[in-house]
């Protein structure tokens, strides 16, 4: 083997160590089945108002919310932590926003301050969260366990157990409006996302929360404040989950208590170890946990596209799911290598 090949072979395999890299090939491979299922399917045309329709600008659309949620799952992540309570979070900034708007005029001012209303909520929450898990010192799970529980019922009290209707054109725009032609709840979404990356990884933010994940102990000696440092991680997944929710009620303008984020956190979770995040702290993948979220928005329109019954929609989920993991695990990697190499040794024995 000549010297480029080699060293492209290597420079392969350190691409392929990278987990998320597996997320973008079974986005490639669920679209291709729609493909095959209907030619069609990667087709992008222009409506009328200049706006970009099609399939791919649907699968865009639906990752927003859990892009947001993913984020903040990373670095809550990230510090040994998890935040079960992001679905939730996200119907009490649907029902601020719902409920505000309700009774305010229709104006760009009024639009605005519901939104900063429902984000302030929503980092409140996560405060309270990050409070219990850092000075109180109770175990993540069940801080935002509590949370989870208790914010369906905040948010049922502040629209009186209703699905809360309203009506703003500048609101609803924010999930239903288009800027050259794709959607703005993408493009805010991906914003969002290149300014939080941004500040992580180009300060010494991000160090800081891979080493309380590491080695809280280890941390603190070396100077980092950990109880502000948690605090601040788990605002930032509250307010994360609150853009998640204003991306979700502006789109029909309604929110539903019962419905509005619900089981998201799950899938926000899968997205950040689809991502390479791992589950016991100490690094982060931001660009892997938003590669994750439009898996799973791929993978939801994959399953209602080639019509696979509600009833069974889960365990299509869970299959796929488990053999991209399956692929991500070094150690299987490393199995199937050995089984390969072992072959030719073997025919030669039996040759012998």
């Amino acid at each position: 083997m000549s010297e480029n090949a080699r060293g492209s072979l290597e420079a392969l395999k350190q691409v392929l160590k990278r987990p998320y890299v597996w997320g973008i090939v079974a986005i490639v491979l669920l679209l291709l089945i729609n493909v095959v299922n209907d030619p069609t399917y990667l087709a992008v045309s222009v409506s009328g108002n200049g706006h970009l329709v099609g399939n791919l600008i649907d699968i865009l659309r639906s990752a927003a919310p859990v892009m947001m949620i993913a984020v903040g799952m990373c670095l809550v992540v990230a510090t040994k932590g998890i935040d079960l309570s992001v679905g939730s979070v996200m119907a009490v900034a649907g029902a601020v926003a719902m409920e505000f708007l309700s009774s305010a005029p229709n104006t760009a001012g009024s639009a605005f301050l519901a939104l900063g209303l429902a984000i302030a909520v929503a980092g409140l929450l996560g405060a309270v969260n990050g409070f219990l898990v850092s000075v109180v010192g109770l175990q993540p799970f069940i801080s935002t366990l509590v949370m989870m529980l208790a914010g369906r019922g905040l948010a049922k009290v502040i629209t009186g157990g209703q699905n809360t209707t309203a009506s703003n054109d500048v609101f609803r725009w924010f999930a239903n409006g288009y800027v050259l032609g794709l959607p703005v709840v993408f493009l805010l979404a991906l914003l969002i996302v290149i300014v939080v990356g941004l500040i992580v990884r180009r300060s010494a933010l991000g160090l800081m929360i891979e080493a309380i994940g590491m080695d809280a102990k280890a941390a603190r000696l070396a100077g980092i404040n950990r109880r502000a440092l948690l605090l601040t991680v788990y605002i930032a997944g509250g307010a994360l989950a609150g853009f998640a929710g204003i991306f979700a009620t502006a789109t029909v303008m309604t929110v539903d208590v019962s419905r509005t984020g619900y089981l998201l956190e799950l899938d926000a979770i899968l997205a950040v170890v689809i991502g390479g995040t791992s589950l016991a702290g100490g690094k982060f993948n931001i660009t892997g946990a938003t590669i994750g979220a439009l898996l799973i928005a791929t993978l939801d329109k994959t399953v209602v596209f080639l019509g696979v019954s509600s009833s069974a929609s889960p365990a299509f989920k869970a299959i796929v799911i488990v053999a991209l993991v399956l692929l991500q695990s070094e150690r299987v990697r490393s199995m199937f290598r050995q089984r390969r190499a072992a072959r030719p040794a073997k025919r030669e024995a039996v040759a012998a």
